[in-house]
């Protein structure tokens, strides 16, 4: 039995929930220094030693449901099945540094939203390790 919280649904075996687009977004320019608030020609290019991360505007409320969720004391691993690709594996990969997940990562590699090839992928899933490449091509 599946019954639907706030942000999430869970059943006996998983706690499922989306990201719906870009939760997480490369912070803008002031961030790095008030002075780019107002940033002119002669400060191009910006290039920071460590890129920050912010949660995209309008997207708090999702983003701690999903936090949270990874957080939580009985969650043992985390299952991305964000879209094949490198966009949807940067996208997870983004939430979950932001959330500050260490847990275990499993991929759930689905190009078909067809029932059979859920089922299949939820049956395979591959080490999350195998798909840190992908993201870096993304990045």
């Amino acid at each position: 039995m599946t019954s639907k919280k706030d942000g999430y649904f869970e059943n006996n075996e998983y706690l499922i929930t989306w990201a719906v687009g870009h939760l997480v977004e490369l912070a803008n320019a002031e961030i790095y220094d008030e002075r780019y608030k107002k940033w002119s020609l002669s400060d191009l290019p910006i290039i920071p030693q460590e890129w920050k991360y912010v949660v995209s505007e309008g997207k708090n409320k999702q983003f701690g449901v999903i936090k949270n969720l990874m957080n939580r004391a009985d969650v043992r691993e985390v299952i991305n099945a964000c879209d094949a690709g490198r966009e949807g594996q940067l996208i997870f990969d983004l939430i979950y540094q932001k959330a500050g997940c260490k847990l275990p990562i499993k991929r759930a590699w689905l190009s078909s939203m067809e029932t059979k090839a859920i089922v299949d992928g939820f049956n395979n899933l591959r080490d999350g390790a195998e798909f840190e490449n992908l993201c870096k091509s993304a990045l």
